[in-house]
This record gives structure tokens, sequence and C-alpha cells, in this order.
């Protein structure tokens, strides 16, 4: 048994966003997931995307309060196919322990295999902003056990992320058990231990970011938490969806990533 779990940074309200709202729709159809984590989700007073996603994909969703910046919400969402109840929305912490405008947002999804624990998270994008980072990471990391119950016994937390750093910087080494982070947690990558390649999200060959300082970048993570009961939430494979649906239009400025899982065999 698996389930099939995908996080996408959606790329707010820039560019050519409508569009590119039917990319983004046909783009997680053909990945056919059973949970999405968003993030840069928008709505404003009079429309919601994640709305128009979750009610054309029939699915379930919860997301984070708007906070609104010149007229449109910028959050972060889940999305699945069987029911969700929200059980967290929370700022993570800048450095200096000060909320930051980052967040959080976690689900509790009544799956088959038992009620699962899934988060959507954005941590700070400037590139000088690692120990920022650092700070929201051990906070996921704490909120994480909560979330998950017996270690020993109930179903992972799972986080979908634009962590906006890549793999060997402190904040994903906090994440994965590298350096000390939070004691009796630390996280699975799911690309580094079943995907093929660099897994770079942010592309030098996307459009909308050609004079990016930092092209050809993996950004975006999905995480399990670990201790776990062998074998639950172990990856099978993982995928990049989202590619542009022609040169000059794609859904997003990032690349979604998909991954199957192992669920419990009841």
């Amino acid at each position: 048994m698996s389930m099939r779990v995908m996080t996408w940074n959606l790329w707010w309200h820039f560019g050519p966003w409508e569009q590119r709202q039917p990319l983004i729709l046909d783009a997680v159809r053909s990945a056919d997931p059973d949970v999405v984590c968003l993030q840069e989700v928008w709505s404003n007073e009079d429309d919601d995307q994640l709305d128009h996603l979750a009610d054309a994909l029939e699915m379930y969703a919860v997301r984070t309060d708007p906070v609104f910046y010149g007229g449109q919400s910028f959050g972060n969402a889940v999305m699945s196919r069987w029911p969700v109840e929200r059980i967290a929305d929370e700022r993570l912490p800048r450095a200096d322990g000060e909320p930051s405008h980052r967040r959080i947002v976690a689900a509790a999804i009544d799956t088959p295999f038992g009620r699962w624990p899934v988060a959507s998270t954005h941590l700070d994008h400037r590139f000088d902003r690692s120990a920022d980072r650092c700070a929201q990471v051990r906070r996921v990391m704490e909120l994480a056990t909560e979330w998950r119950g017996d270690p020993t016994a109930d179903l992972p937390a799972i986080v979908g992320a634009d962590v906006n750093a890549v793999a060997d910087t402190d904040e994903v080494r906090l994440a994965t058990g590298r350096s000390a982070g939070v004691d009796g947690i630390v996280f699975s990558d799911v690309w580094e231990q079943v995907g093929d390649g660099s897994g770079a999200t942010w592309l030098r060959e996307n459009p909308y970011s050609p004079d990016s300082a930092w092209p050809n970048r993996r950004l975006d993570y999905l995480l399990v938490s670990w201790p776990r009961p062998k074998p639950v939430g172990n990856p099978i494979r993982a995928w990049l969806v989202g590619h542009g649906g022609d040169a000059e239009v794609w859904p997003s400025d990032h690349l979604a990533l998909v991954a199957d899982v192992v669920a419990p065999d009841h």
C-alpha cells in the first residue's frame, strides 16, 4: 500500500497568472496525488485559488488564514482526496525569536490508513537568511513532534515545503539530522532517498527565472518524520512535474515534487 503526496509552490499572482491556472490544474491531475501541499496560494475578497483547485479536483482543503498584500493574500494549503481537519496555522519565527511573515498550516487527514498529519510551509527566501530558516526548521520539527503522536506506533508527520535552500545548507542539515536539531525527531528527505538526478525545482530554462542569480537548485522538499514504525512513510519513488506547457507559459516558477510513500497495509 502507498500514499501519493505532492508539494508545489504556485508562484502566487505573479506573471501570466490567468494563463497559468489551467496548467497548474492539468499538472496536478496528471500526478494524481492523494495529498497536495501548496505554497503561495492566492485569494482576495472575491476569489480563492484554493477553492477553484479543490472543486475541480474534488478534494478537501485547508489553508492558512488570509494575510493580504495589495489586495491579494499569500498563503499555504493542504488538499486531500479524504476529509481534512486543520490542526495548526502558525507564524514561524525569525532567528531573533520574533514572528516572521512565513507560516505553516497542518492538517489531520482521515486516510484509509488512519489519521495522517500533513503540513505545508514556505521558509524565508533571501539567500542570506539561513539563520532565520534554521529557526523556522527548528519550530517545524517541534510542531511535528506534537502532530505525529507516538513515533513507535502512529503515522509519521509529512511536511511539504519550499525551504528556499539546497541540501547542504545548515537548515536542511538540521532538518535531516546532520546537525544538532530537536531531540526525538529528524526528517527523511524523500528525494535524497529515491529521487533520480539533481531534483532541481528552480530551473534556468524556466521562462520566469532567466535573470536569477541562483537557478538549477533543489529548493522544494517532501519530508517524513523519523522515528516511525517500519516501513510506514518510507519513500518508494519520487519525481518532478510542472515543466512548461509551452515555451513562454509554465504553470509556476517552481517544479512540483511528487512521491509515493509506504502506507500501512490495513
